[in-house]
């Protein structure tokens, strides 16, 4: 059993804070923030050369940025931050020691080597091979070697939250079941074993094959396992950033579950199907059987999109039973008008849900059947779906929760309050519309991963429609707009940390960030209990009528290019 001092107790949830948690849950955040930084750069620079009026890069160097902006923001940067969440989840809501100390700092070295070496690889110009790095397109050696580190860090982290996790239960820190956030951040955890696990069997072998000790790489088997790993790693984010919603409704309106029981079932459906979800990226693929493309565009996507409509009626549920509880009940819209929409970590937090949900997710289900994908496989519309569900999604909600990190964790004063307030509307509001004009573009045909999109100099000339210039136009000054908000997130954030004035108990009682009773509800299992949620039922209508709506309207668009006669 840990000594007393080795811990401080949090004024404001009431929670232990162990101070080997603190600083790792810090450091993971911080490296988190700066790949952020970097990688955001890199999708700007991808932007504006897509962007057919600016076109500023050269192909070299826009497939270079294309690779780093991949890497940076779609593996370093999500990766980083959800160790931090883990760590959180584990020894911060059970109240107990972290598990195995040394291995978690050993596995952060790690995967700080593995990221730079990769980072170091692209910018020497070698390894210039996008994000899905497809054989037969050969990377530098070093290139492999960083993922394969950072890989291995990463699952050394995981089972350093799986040891915290036996520790509480030993130590008796919790009684009953565990928090629901924490259940979240374990579904994560589980699909991270499976996803590195993928990783490994696929970057070990083309590792070697870089260094000229193994032939060949089957392209179709490297593609089948890689996806196995790089859409994967996407449902480790979906599963934390889940976790954060629930972790910022309790935090900041003390709001519960509506049923404890149906949403971990929900997560329990992620661990089992949500993977499939990969196979979108096969579904061309002439080595791959059609009862497999059937089965996992059918039955088993159904199931994993279950899932995530629980929690899409469960987070906004309660909300509303949390603000009705609150004594907001006036019509069917009061609560949600009366929601604190002036803090950035609810206001974050609720974006990432509608933005994930009507963007995100539809376009999923859209990609991920298996007659509709014909019409935009292998177009921008595929990135412009995983920008709705990462960005959007993932990257809103983790800004969102920085904002009760630094001062609950840092223990630091936001600064720039007003501009902290608007940052997560720029950011969504740009981050929609990179999103929405590449699903656009994408459905007008528009290439996913080529240089110019006018094809100037091919031998044979292809001309899209004038909307498809103006979608991608639009795209770029969207990147810009999320651009400006990004860059607000780096400095309210890095500015706090670094300069901001620390937050003692009495500033807590002056200021406090946490609702009265949110460290219970966030720590404890409990549900709200309650369906009568008219506003919840309201706009899970107007999920389900969109949801339909563009559904069909894709068929229609399939039956316009693929006449039958």
């Amino acid at each position: 059993m840990a000594s007393n001092d080795t811990y401080r107790i949090c004024p404001e949830t009431g929670l232990k804070v162990f101070k080997t948690t603190e600083n790792l849950i810090k450091i993971n955040a911080v490296v988190a923030v700066v790949f952020l930084a970097i990688g955001g750069l890199f999708g700007l620079l991808v932007a504006l050369t897509r962007w057919p009026a600016l076109h500023i890069l050269p192909p070299d160097l826009f497939y270079l940025a294309l690779t780093a902006h991949g890497a940076d923001v779609l593996v370093f940067w999500i990766i980083f931050f959800e160790i931090a969440i883990l760590y959180f989840a584990s020894s911060v809501l059970l109240q107990c020691r972290l598990a195995a100390p040394k291995f978690a700092w050993g596995a952060f070295l790690l995967m700080l080597v593995g990221a730079l070496m990769a980072n170091v690889a692209v910018l020497q110009g070698e390894s210039s091979v996008m994000f899905t790095s497809y054989v037969p397109m050969k990377a530098a050696p070093h290139f492999y070697l960083g993922l394969i580190l950072f890989a291995v860090g990463a699952l050394i982290a995981v089972f350093c939250f799986f040891g915290t996790l036996v520790v509480a239960k030993q130590e008796k820190t919790y009684e009953g079941s565990v928090p629901l956030v924490t259940f979240g951040a374990v579904t994560a955890a589980i699909i991270a074993v499976y996803t590195i696990a993928s990783g490994a069997v696929i970057l070990v072998p083309t590792f070697l094959w870089s260094l000229d000790l193994i032939p060949e790489i089957d392209s179709v088997m490297y593609k089948v396992i890689w996806w196995g790993f790089g859409h994967s790693s996407q449902q480790i984010n979906v599963s934390a950033h889940v976790a954060v919603w629930y972790t910022i409704a309790a935090l900041t309106i003390g709001a519960k579950p509506l049923s404890e029981k149906v949403s971990r079932g929900a997560f329990l459906l992620y661990i089992l199907f949500l993977q499939l979800a990969s196979a979108h990226h096969l579904l061309v693929e002439p080595g791959i059987s059609s009862e497999w493309k059937v089965f996992n565009t059918s039955y088993a996507l159904y199931l994993a999109v279950l899932g995530s409509m629980i929690h899409g009626m469960s987070v906004p549920g309660a909300i509303e039973a949390a603000q009705r509880r609150r004594g907001f009940t006036q019509g069917v819209f009061g609560w949600l008008r009366k929601a604190p929409w002036g803090n950035p970590a609810f206001s974050g937090m609720a974006l990432s849900v509608v933005m994930f949900g009507f963007i995100g997710g539809i376009s999923g289900v859209v990609l991920g059947t298996e007659q509709i994908n014909l019409i935009m496989h292998n177009t921008i519309y595929v990135p412009g779906h995983f920008h709705a569900t990462v960005v959007t999604g993932t990257t809103l909600a983790f800004m969102a929760v920085s904002y009760l990190v630094v001062p609950l964790i840092f223990q630091k004063e936001i600064m720039f309050p007003k501009m902290a307030q608007w940052q997560p509307y720029l950011f969504g509001i740009g981050a929609l519309g990179i999103s929405f004009f590449m699903m656009g573009a994408g459905t007008l045909g528009v290439a996913r991963r080529h240089w110019d999109m006018t094809f100037g100099d091919a031998t044979l000339s292809f001309d899209y429609p004038p909307a498809a210039f103006l979608m991608m136009g639009l795209n770029g000054m969207s990147a810009v707009l999320a651009s400006i908000g990004g860059i607000m997130f780096i400095v309210v954030i890095v500015g706090s940390v670094f300069f901001g004035k620390h937050r003692d108990e009495a500033a807590c009682k002056a200021n406090p960030v946490v609702y009265t009773g949110g460290g219970e509800a966030v720590a404890n299992y409990g549900s709200e209990g309650t369906l009568k949620l008219p506003g919840t039922v309201a706009l899970v209508a107007v999920f389900f009528l969109s949801f339909v709506l563009y559904y069909f309207v894709n068929w229609k668009y399939l039956a316009e290019v693929w006449p039958l006669s």
